[in-house]
């Protein structure tokens, strides 16, 4: 049989699908597994059918073992979804990691480690616990604590939170594909404390000692800890501290930000290197091979064990064994015996980001490269009858560069072929520049990579390594500032929204069948037309349906407000306050790159609070704002004030709006031109919006008397939907408000931070007491209101649900 291990691979991954989406209990699945493995082992004319579901149920049956609850003592049992103040004990997973966070010029460094608990701490009594538990702390812990050792820390767990928003980073998702379901926070490094044990280690691991010497000898001549050396370090040790939100986003909009994961270009360049090293020292071929394979599993151990790493390693592996025995070897069973064993060994690897855009990436380039390869070939084709040396010298001299730099496209369009639908999943990207800014940075990443293996090589000769160290550093350098540039380029990438299982499923279909040419092979054309036919007609019919659909989202901050409503066409979408700065860049701005949103139209500021419009500045510039429009009300933030002064000096931006005025669907009902209230909460505008003949009111955070005054205007105040915020002085919406509007659902923006942002256990009594739906954006994270044409809902991130059909 050809490539059996990508049947093998393939059947074992169907297997850890269906344990993810049909979990059975443990006790079945064994009894199915066991049964089939009898049946095999006594009926020999069966065993050719039955060793291929049986390599299914294995695939199955690791997963649910890795995420079954079977111990009384998992810590799913004993903790719950509770939130308590313990002390666990247990070993550290791995040495404790930092990472660091940039704002206003200012690092803010935080401690990540990974504890295997063993024992639970409430008030006095220990119990036996089981689980891992992921532990944050605002800080940096000693270098005294590293992986292996028995430690205590106390703290509040709990589970992780899930996304506030759609489109942000999931971190519970991402840590239950790590088997961690808990997460500890500890406030100092008071809460920790080392447990000496006769099976703790005394010293740090090899791995940790080594990547502790590899970094003190590529700093080695360079006069400070700048951005260059701490990215050196991320590329070539896996030293994530390095990989901040602004370090890595011109790497990201780019498509370059995989020079920073150990992948096949790291091993593949190590192993040249000694390889070559080791035959000019006229070592044989076998040595080599037993020589070479253990130092580059050294390294990836080192390194973290990365996925992209181990999946490259295990190709090496059998590459250079091929090599060594003077075997053939085959890219697609290489890569299939890789991922098996990586999901043998951990099958929850199978949903994680960086193991599927690693084999995606060599899939596609293993499958794409040799059609594109053919095309290359034929385009740079000589005249056959045309002699070499008639040829002009100058073209000849040409051929080689030529040849190198459109090999290098061609790898570099089957890999972004490969990863564009994943990195449009988990990144919300679209980046055509990665195209070119990858035949620049992965050369120059590979000098750099060399460069720093030359200076670990010649450690004991400092002169020598000082010399490797700056021309490293050199190169890096240059990939900053090309990066840098790449991304300035007009084009250079777009958010995009994420795409949904069928768009994956229809794409890889279409792009490996139809550049293979297995879909286009005259048996299958009829059927390959007819489905392409049918998928068109599906996906016509769904844009038609959801075109005409208007999404109003409100985004939880703390204490502060942001909705998005996005209407039909980009051009309508409006952006009601954005929070202080914090809130702007960690949510609302991920959250609209999420929605694929580049260009915002229009951003209207309901008033001065600075929880509100604090991060105006910085969604300005990211997403070159059309119009800001404000009521004609002075306030004494001196943020706002700022803004105002900026607008004034571009008035073709500027648009106030007061009581009465409208723009798109949406109506100004508060405040009047002449209201002057001394809080600024009274003064904040309010606008109804109407869409398919539902109708959507936003009070933002008006107060008792800014609602008299709503109330005293001659408007229609009813609504389907009613949005309001916490006043700093009273209640919102009144009951007097309440009779006016008479709305089907409430939406309370509230948050637990700062205390006076709270809904008050008063105010959910008086909302209670109405029998009507209320959605609190501090228990049920962002809450959308869906408006079609035959009908409108609410539904929030926590699941809760209202719905209603006008049609």
């Amino acid at each position: 049989m050809k490539r059996p291990l990508v049947i093998v691979a393939l059947l074992y991954t169907g297997g850890v699908l269906l344990g993810n989406f049909w979990p059975l209990p443990l006790l079945w699945l064994f009894a199915f597994s066991s049964a089939l493995s009898l049946t095999s082992l006594i009926c020999a004319a069966a065993r050719t059918y039955l060793i291929w579901p049986l390599v299914v149920f294995a695939g199955w049956t690791n997963l649910s073992t890795r995420t079954a609850v079977v111990s009384p003592f998992d810590l799913r049992t004993l903790v719950g979804t509770n939130v308590e103040l313990v002390t666990l004990r247990g070993a550290l997973s791995e040495t404790p990691s930092q990472r660091v966070y940039e704002f206003h010029e200012k690092e803010s460094w935080h401690t990540l480690a990974r504890v295997d608990v063993t024992a639970l701490q409430r008030g006095a009594n220990w119990q036996p616990a089981f689980g891992r538990v992921a532990v944050a702390m605002p800080g940096v812990l000693g270098t005294n604590y590293f992986g292996g050792q028995t430690i205590e820390v106390s703290g509040v767990v709990q589970p992780p939170k899930g996304p506030a928003a759609e489109g942000l980073f999931d971190y519970r998702s991402y840590l239950r594909r790590q088997s961690i379901y808990h997460q500890l926070r500890a406030e100092n490094t008071n809460d920790w404390r080392i447990v000496r044990t006769n099976h703790s280690p005394a010293t740090p691991p090899p791995a940790d000692r080594f990547c502790n010497w590899a970094q003190k000898t590529l700093q080695r001549g360079l006069p400070e800890q700048d951005e260059s050396l701490r990215l050196t370090w991320a590329m070539a040790l896996g030293w994530t501290t390095a990989l901040t939100g602004e370090v890595s986003q011109p790497f990201m909009r780019t498509g370059t930000m995989h020079i920073f994961a150990i992948s096949g270009l790291h091993i593949a360049l190590i192993a040249g290197i000694l390889v070559a090293l080791l035959r000019l020292l006229q070592v044989p071929r076998g040595a080599c091979g037993w020589l070479v394979i253990p130092l580059i599993w050294f390294y990836t151990a080192a390194t973290g064990w990365q996925p992209s790493a181990i999946r490259s390693t295990i190709m090496m592996t059998v590459i250079i064994v091929g090599w060594a025995l003077k075997r053939p070897s085959d890219l697609l069973n290489s890569l299939a015996a890789a991922g098996f064993i990586i999901l043998l060994w951990d099958p929850q690897q199978l949903f994680q980001a960086s193991f599927q855009l690693s084999f995606f990436v060599v899939l596609s380039i293993a499958l794409l490269l040799p059609p594109i390869e053919k095309i290359r070939q034929r385009l740079l084709q000589t005249d056959p009858l045309l002699p070499p040396e008639l040829r002009p010298r100058w073209r000849r001299w040409l051929d080689s560069p030529i040849r190198f730099v459109t090999a290098s496209f061609a790898t570099s369009f089957a890999a972004w072929l490969g990863s564009l639908p994943l990195i449009a999943y988990y990144f919300h990207l679209f980046t055509p520049v990665s195209l070119i800014a990858n035949l620049v940075i992965v050369p120059l990443s590979s000098l750099a990579l060399a460069c720093n293996l030359g200076s670990l090589l010649s450690a004991w000769w400092p002169w020598l390594s000082e010399l490797f160290n700056f021309s490293g550093w050199f190169w890096m350098e240059a990939m900053i500032q090309l990066s840098d540039w790449f991304a300035t380029l007009s084009g250079a990438y777009f958010y995009v929204k994420a795409p949904g299982v069928a768009g994956f499923i229809i794409y890889y279909t279409l792009l490996f069948g139809t550049v293979t040419g297995w879909l286009l092979a005259p048996k299958r054309r009829l059927w390959t037309a007819a489905g392409a036919g049918l998928v068109a007609v599906a996906g016509l019919v769904q844009w038609s349906q959801q075109r005409s659909d208007t999404r109003i989202t409100v985004l939880p901050l703390s204490g502060g407000d942001a909705i998005f409503a996005d209407a039909p066409g980009r051009a309508n979408d409006l952006l009601i306050d954005c929070g202080n700065e914090s809130a702007a860049r960690f949510v609302v701005t991920p959250f609209l790159h999420g929605q694929g949103l580049n260009r915002l139209p229009h951003l209207l500021l309901t008033h001065g609070d600075l929880r509100h419009i604090g991060g105006t500045g910085l969604i300005e510039k990211e997403f070159s704002v059309g119009e800001v429009l404000t009521s004609n009300a002075r306030f004494r933030s001196v943020t706002y004030r700022q803004i105002v002064g900026e607008l004034e000096l571009a008035p073709r931006r500027w648009r106030q709006v007061n009581r009465g005025d409208r723009f798109g669907n949406w109506t100004i009902l508060h405040p009047a031109t002449d209201n002057r209230f001394p809080e600024a909460d009274d003064n904040a505008l309010v606008l109804r919006g109407e869409f398919h003949g539902a109708r959507v009111l936003l009070c933002s955070d008006l107060g008792r008397p800014g609602q008299r005054s709503l109330l005293e205007g001659k408007h229609d105040l009813r609504a389907d939907v009613v949005v309001c915020g916490i006043p700093a002085r009273g209640e919102p919406l009144g009951d007097a408000l309440l009779e006016a509007v008479q709305p089907r659902v409430i939406i309370v923006s509230a948050s637990e931070v700062p205390a006076q942002e709270r809904a008050t256990k008063e105010l959910r009594e008086r909302l209670e007491r109405r029998g009507i739906p209320v959605f609190y954006t501090s228990d049920d994270q962002a809450v959308t209101i869906t408006v079609r044409p035959s009908g409108w809902e609410v539904g929030a991130m926590s699941g809760k649900q209202f719905s209603t059909r006008t049609k």
